[in-house]
């Protein structure tokens, strides 16, 4: 089968076409031939040498994909060959072949294409986690995601949206501030104009911050929250670390916290898709939320898609056609 490897730690040209063999699905496993394969920042850093496959994932890139059902492992009883499906990945999805373990597929949605479908896991299950079980979003709160045009950005709006929260983001331009707008963002803020934190104090403060960026962000992310508010970290974009009063955590019942996807074990990845299939998969069926898509490269020019998403200048979702 055709794949992407990472050749070295390095820029986007690191990436290069090479062959491999079909990989065989373990015990609970499932094999899909990949029709699109979505792109995804942890992607970029794993090619960077700064984000380790976990201990038995393929070492090749990508954590989402979408295609068909192409062979059984032991065990495996809710899918059949042929059955159409996405799904979360511990790696590989940059290739013609990848195995999972089937409780972290879940059907293409009905109405959606294959291509769309590429573009639901890694997303949906990032923002389901941290939003709504980790962070608690409760309707008639005010969240604030950063990075409001990225895949978790224009994922967190709809989903915020649609379960009664009043949502406020930040993006870096006209284009993107309309295209948060048209998805249903309350308040879009451009971070060149405006100080997110003045603009969520003047509305009495963030119930819940989904943050993505760290750095100094942080100690403006803590001032932007509300009394008894909650802060929850997904990535550092420009950085792990900053100085912090915690007295203010303490004074304000604060509550700080963050997870990473990939690491989890196969059973919280498969807890949060069976709360995705019940809650947020009817969702998509009827269109009350879908994935935003920004562009479609084919897999020889994984490169490309890569410097793509590293300009961020991207509105939604990049995927590989695969297939």
């Amino acid at each position: 089968m055709r794949v992407i490897e990472i050749t070295k730690a390095g820029a986007p040209d690191v990436l290069q076409l090479a062959e491999r063999e079909v990989p065989k699905p373990a015990h609970g496993e499932i094999l899909i031939k990949v029709a699109y394969a979505g792109v995804n920042r942890p992607d970029a850093l794993q090619r960077a040498g700064a984000y380790a496959p976990p201990k038995g994932a393929s070492d090749l890139p990508g954590l989402e994909a979408s295609g068909e059902v192409a062979a059984l492992g032991a065990g495996v009883t809710q899918w059949k060959v042929g059955d159409q499906v996405c799904a979360l990945l511990p790696g590989g999805g940059y290739a013609e072949y990848v195995t999972t373990p089937a409780a972290h597929a879940l059907p293409v949605p009905e109405g959606l294409s294959l291509k769309q479908a590429a573009c639901l896991p890694e997303t949906f299950f990032t923002v389901w986690t941290n939003v709504f079980m980790r962070g608690g979003l409760q309707a008639g709160e005010r969240f604030l995601v950063h990075g409001g045009s990225s895949g978790i950005g224009t994922t967190a709006i709809q989903l915020a949206k649609a379960f009664g929260a009043r949502v406020f983001t930040t993006v870096g331009n006209a284009e993107k501030a309309a295209a948060c707008t048209a998805l249903g963002a309350d308040r879009v803020m451009n971070y060149r104009e405006e100080d997110f934190v003045e603009v969520l104090k003047s509305e009495g403060g963030a119930n819940l911050i989904l943050d993505m960026v760290g750095g100094d962000y942080i100690p403006r992310n803590i001032r932007a929250l509300a009394d008894d508010g909650r802060m929850v970290h997904i990535a550092f974009l420009t950085g792990p670390k900053a100085e912090l009063n915690f007295a203010q955590i303490m004074a304000r019942r604060l509550t700080v916290t963050g997870s990473t996807l990939r690491p989890q074990s196969d059973l919280a990845k498969a807890r949060i898709a069976d709360e995705l299939r019940a809650k947020v998969w009817p969702l998509l069926a009827v269109g009350t939320v879908a994935p935003v898509m920004d562009q479609e490269f084919p897999l020889a020019d994984a490169a490309a898609a890569h410097t793509r998403m590293e300009g961020s200048t991207h509105i939604g979702k990049i995927v590989l056609k695969v297939a």
